[in-house]
Order: C-alpha cells, then sequence, then structure tokens
C-alpha cells in the first residue's frame, strides 16, 4: 500500500530552485494545481476525484471502480478507446485507478501535446456516453478482475477478508473493485447515476507537473474547465468506526503455496497538521519495516528465521479510517500463530525498551534519501500533491508535515508502540488451498 512520506518523502526540497507551485480555484468549485519542473518537456497530468469505495452502499458496491472502466468507453464526439488511441499516438500513455477513498485518471507526455489531453479530460468529465452493451461487456472483464485479484488471490482474499473482520461499519469494509453478488446486479444506469452525483467540478483536483509556465497553464485549465456546470455534492456519509471492544481472529483460505497472516490495529491518520500519534506511528512503521536494516526484517527473516517475508501497512493520509497492519508469510516448520505472537513480541520490544537515537537517524537519513530518488519522478510529485488535496490538506502544507514527520523522538515512537498495545487487535490467517488441476499437472510434466 501507498505509504505517501515514506516512500515519495520530502519531494518539495528535491525541486530546482526556480520551480513554482501555483493554484486556483474555478468558478464552478474545481481546484487546479500545477508545478513547473523544467528538466524535460515532459508533463503529467492528474485528475483526482474524492470518491471511492468508501461511499457505496450496501448493495451497490464497485460502483466507483466500475465507473473508472467506463470513462474510458467515449463520448459523444470521442468514440471509445479513441481516448487512449490518441494519447498513445502523442507519444504518452494513460492510466486511471481507484481507491477507497479517491479515483485518479493521469497521463504522462510530450508537454506539446498537454493541451489536447486536457481537453479529452473536460470532455469525458461532463459527456460520457457508453451504452448498456458496452457496460456489459465491460462488467464481465471486471468480474475476471475480481476472480484473479481478490478471489483467487492469497493477497487479495487476505486483505479483504481483513477489512470485513475489522471493521464494522460497512463503507470501511466493503472492496474496493465491490462484491461479487454486486457486480452481477449493478446497472448501467447505477453507474451513470454515480457519474452524475460524484464528478462535479467541486469534487475534482487537476494536478499537472512538468515542463510548463504555472500561470499559462492555470488560464489554459480555465478556458477548459470552466465552461463545465457547477453542482452540489451529495453529503458525504458518515465513516466513523468504533474500535473493537475484544481481539477479532478469522480464517479464510485461496489458491497459493504458503499461509499468509495480517495483525492489524485500528490506527488514526493525520487529520490536523499539529496532531502528533499519526507522525510516531508512521515512524513506527519505519523503524519496523521499510527496507533490510528494518526490525521485522532484521530479527523475523533472518534473525529467528520465522517468516520467509513480513512487511506492515500505514497510511499516514487517508480520509477514511485505516490500520495500523503486520503481515507475513511463515517460514517452514512454524505455524501462524508463531508469526503473530512475534510481530506482537517485536512491538512489545518497542514499547519496554524503545528506539535508540541512531535507528531514527538512519530512518531520517532515509527520508533523506528518498528525496534525492524523487527527483526526477514527475508522478511522485503529482501524486504527493493528490493525496494530501484528497486527505483534506493542501499542497502547502507537504513541508511542515514532513518536518513535523522527521521530528518525531524516540520516546514518542516508544508511547506509540505502548498505545498500540493497548489496542485490541484483528487477526487473519489465510490458509494455502491446492490449485484444482495442479496435481495432474505436475504429474504429466514429471519426464521428457
Amino acid at each position: 500500500m501507498f505509504k505517501p512520506f515514506l516512500l515519495c518523502a520530502a519531494l518539495l526540497c528535491a525541486l530546482p530552485v526556480a520551480a513554482e507551485t501555483v493554484s486556483r480555484t474555478l468558478p464552478n468549485g474545481m481546484k487546479v494545481i500545477v508545478r513547473e519542473d523544467h528538466r524535460a518537456p515532459v508533463a503529467v497530468s492528474q485528475l483526482w476525484f474524492r470518491v471511492g469505495s468508501v461511499d457505496e452502499n450496501p448493495g451497490k458496491t464497485g460502483l466507483s471502480h466500475a465507473l473508472e472502466h467506463m470513462m474510458f468507453k467515449g463520448t459523444h464526439s470521442v468514440p471509445a478507446g479513441e481516448f487512449s488511441r490518441r494519447v498513445s499516438a502523442w507519444g504518452g500513455n494513460d492510466n486511471a485507478f481507484t481507491s477507497r477513498n479517491e479515483t485518479v485518471y493521469h497521463e504522462t507526455l510530450a508537454v506539446a501535446n498537454l493541451p489536447q489531453v486536457l481537453a479529452l479530460e473536460a470532455d469525458r468529465m461532463a459527456n460520457l456516453n457508453f451504452s448498456d452493451a458496452d457496460f456489459d461487456n465491460e462488467m464481465k472483464v471486471i468480474r475476471e478482475e475480481r476472480r484473479m485479484r481478490s478471489d483467487n488471490s492469497p493477497t487479495g482474499k487476505m486483505w479483504e477478508t481483513l477489512y470485513l473482520t475489522a471493521f464494522g461499519n460497512p463503507a470501511n469494509r466493503a472492496p474496493v473493485i465491490g462484491y461479487m453478488d454486486d457486480l452481477h446486479t449493478l446497472k448501467a444506469d447505477d453507474l451513470r447515476q454515480w457519474y452524475r452525483r460524484w464528478y462535479a467540478p467541486a469534487n475534482a483536483t487537476l494536478v499537472v507537473v512538468g515542463d510548463v509556465k504555472a500561470n499559462e497553464l492555470l488560464d489554459t485549465a480555465e478556458k477548459l474547465f470552466a465552461p463545465l456546470p457547477a453542482r452540489a455534492l451529495p453529503e458525504r456519509k458518515d465513516l466513523a468506526e468504533t474500535a473493537p471492544a475484544e481481539h477479532r481472529r478469522t480464517t479464510t483460505s485461496a489458491p497459493g503455496d504458503l499461509p499468509l497472516v495480517s495483525l492489524a490495529f485500528h490506527a488514526p491518520s493525520l487529520r490536523r497538521l499539529d496532531d502528533r500519534l499519526p507522525y510516531a506511528l508512521s515512524m513506527l512503521s519505519a523503524v519496523l519495516d521499510g527496507h533490510s536494516a528494518s526490525r521485522l526484517d532484521k530479527h523475523l527473516v533472518r534473525g529467528r528465521k520465522v517468516a520467509v517475508s513480513v512487511g506492515l501497512s500505514y497510511e499516514l493520509l487517508s480520509r477514511s479510517p485505516d490500520l495500523f497492519v503486520f503481515t507475513g508469510y511463515p517460514a517452514p516448520g512454524f505455524q501462524p500463530e508463531d508469526l503473530t505472537q512475534a510481530f506482537l513480541d517485536e512491538l512489545k520490544k518497542i514499547a519496554e525498551q524503545g528506539v535508540g537515537e541512531a535507528e531514527l537517524a538512519r530512518i531520517r537519513n532515509q527520508l533523506d534519501a528518498s528525496e534525492q530518488f524523487a527527483k526526477d519522478d514527475m508522478e511522485s510529485q503529482a501524486e504527493i500533491i493528490g493525496y494530501l488535496e484528497s486527505a483534506g490538506f493542501s499542497y502547502t502544507d507537504e513541508a511542515e508535515i514532513r518536518r513535523r514527520e522527521k521530528a518525531v523522538t524516540a520516546a514518542e515512537v516508544q508511547e506509540a508502540a505502548r498505545w498500540l498495545l493497548t489496542q485490541k487487535h484483528t487477526t487473519v490467517i489465510l490458509l494455502p488451498e491446492a490449485v484444482p488441476g495442479a496435481e495432474q499437472l505436475e504429474n504429466k510434466g514429471g519426464g521428457s
């Protein structure tokens, strides 16, 4: 999962001194943010809509993701498939993604063709036109995607089961791709209504990073997007979550070779700049995971050899409730319960013994190093702006959030570990299923 400030940290300092970032809110409520980066004649465009699976209702899950697919099915003036064909013809590439909190359409291309791409985005933002037949065909693709990424994928099945078990609010439990039953009952008009409801200018942020003159591009964007009519947004649903009163545990299965375990705690993401616990949790996650010297890899994989691989996920920026999640594959000879206990043991060590200043200094150095690697990554620059805005912050908060994260003390990391251990956790154990037909294939392939 994306860790904004641990994987794409401190992008602001990495930019050339002459770079400028400007923004403008159009009369219809749409926000446009442009950052200059003049090292190559290239631009990245990302159009962020603040809508995802947490905005959906029971019985209609998967709407946001399905609509993402249908946004490539054409408008009254641009036939289905033509958007991507034109971007490709201009030497660029385009794609999109949907998450729990947002839906994003992005392109990377020669800057000379940027105005044409923005015109295409403005067109499909207002004039999407897909047939019922296109919808029916695409839903077959989405159902197959679900089978591949969720039903038959150990990691996909584990994450879906984890959210179902850890959360009580239906909005927070639902998978981004939707439940299979819903994918069989969604109608084309459901998507059309979802499009009219959420693809309003006031729910959109356009982020552009590249070899542009920022104020000139703002003018271009205003000419293209300001004519789109303003529309009121629906009231946001309450995403509040009640922390579990008891530990939760469930077992599931999926085709695979090894067990997979996860251990999760409800943990707050950043809501205000002066929140303290989220910054400490973010640094705690870096102490535990993220590089070969981190504790989980050092102690559990290479030290005790209780795991084949381990990982940790925590979102500093998220407008919906999230989790602090340990994941891993137990090593041969160890049970899933051995690994979940090992995760708790590592937390307890930090809670009782703390972390050293040298350990935190190494993490800060890694954050500094990531700045240098991010210098040439326009997509990451645009992405961090988008995540900040989607989570309710401003792109201008980037430097302060980075500063506060790096200022976390060893005592605050220790207190974060102590706090987690006072919370009730959720454990999901995924057991491997035999792949149908695998034994026959293995027997067939025995000789040559």
